[in-house]
């Protein structure tokens, strides 16, 4: 009799630790899909906060070429840009 009490609460047990590693992994897989999504979404505002910035960066540097053209040739700002 204390055998089988003993296996069968071998046996509840295994059975609930499985279910629990069932759920784990589940949980486990979701939190994996959730951090994936969130690092693209970074790497997409990233990515994008970046290109503004080298558009900015070119913009300027165009505007302080002008300038520059135009102070060296004694040109006004619009007919360096012109050239």
């Amino acid at each position: 009799m204390r055998k089988i009490v003993l296996a069968s609460a071998i046996a509840v047990s295994a059975l609930g630790l499985a279910a629990c590693s069932e759920t784990t992994e589940e949980n486990a897989e979701d939190t994996t899909e959730s951090m994936a999504a969130d690092t693209e979404a970074n790497l997409e505002a990233a990515s994008e906060e970046m290109e503004e910035a080298a558009d900015e960066t070119a913009a300027a540097a165009d505007e302080a070429t002008t300038e520059a053209e135009a102070e060296l040739e004694g040109e006004t700002e619009t007919e360096a840009a012109a050239d």
